[in-house]
């Protein structure tokens, strides 16, 4: 059984039919890449799998570790282990980065039955994940993500995944707007996180990020369906020949 099974789900967004008929499989400790252009659906398809208020299951289902999670809350899937990083990451004026991992880690202790963390097991833990990440530790004193550049909210999702150690990890565009250098940060961070234990929703428009992060899998989405799946060669037929060949596989 995989680890997270998606089945024919029909998903909707203000009366309208987003996802028609999806599924997945994502096993432990793979990497499945979601590729297609705009509007094909991948992050509906992330926000789906994470219990967005906005969308309606109106058929299908979403299982995660042999349980049915359709219906569960976002913050039930994230104490599960489940865990999005987003396009667009807000900032948090007056939160510093510090205090707001130190509550999203007891959220999740509290969860499994766990005490609170301790402060001082608390800066032990934080540091060796800023180290990991190669994030700088002054930055844990700084309010999230305000005044961060692109690059730096993407490396503070990061870091957010090596404190929380989720199961699975879904990453929708974390290449967007990022230039080389960037890029290659981020993607040194999640190369550093992968483990047998751990899979990965790679989304995203270009091959360019696939090149850093190799998937075991590529799924071409069209038309709010996945029209292809393959290897990583998958990304590289894409990036030569573009989308326009699936769009009638997924009619």
């Amino acid at each position: 059984m995989a680890e997270l099974e998606i089945r024919n789900l029909h998903v909707t967004a203000e009366g309208k039919e987003i996802l028609k008929g999806v599924s997945l499989d994502v096993d432990s400790g793979s990497i499945h890449a979601l590729m297609g252009p705009n509007g094909s659906g991948k992050s509906t398809l992330a926000n789906a799998i994470m219990g967005h208020p906005s969308l309606e299951v109106i058929e299908g289902t979403i299982n995660f570790k042999g349980e049915d999670i359709t219906e569960a809350a976002p913050d039930e899937r994230s104490r599960m282990g489940l865990f999005m990083a987003f396009q667009y990451p807000v900032a948090i004026p007056g939160v510093t980065v510090a205090k707001y991992m130190r509550m999203a880690l007891n959220a999740h202790r509290e969860a499994a039955g766990e005490e609170p963390v301790k402060l001082k097991d608390f800066r032990k833990e934080m540091e060796e994940a800023m180290a990991l990440t190669n994030i700088p530790k002054e930055f844990s004193s700084r309010y999230l993500n305000d005044g961060f550049s692109g690059g730096e909210k993407k490396r503070m999702e990061i870091l957010q995944m090596a404190l929380l150690e989720p199961r699975i990890c879904v990453l929708d565009e974390t290449d967007s707007g990022l230039d080389i250098d960037a890029l290659r940060v981020v993607s040194d961070g999640v190369n550093a996180l992968r483990s047998p234990e751990r899979s990965f929703v790679v989304i995203t428009h270009y091959q360019r990020l696939l090149n850093y992060i190799v998937p075991d899998f590529v799924h071409v989405m069209s038309k709010g369906r996945i029209a292809r799946s393959g290897g990583k060669e998958l990304a590289l037929e894409l990036e030569e020949h573009g989308y326009s060949d699936y769009a009638s596989e997924a009619a």
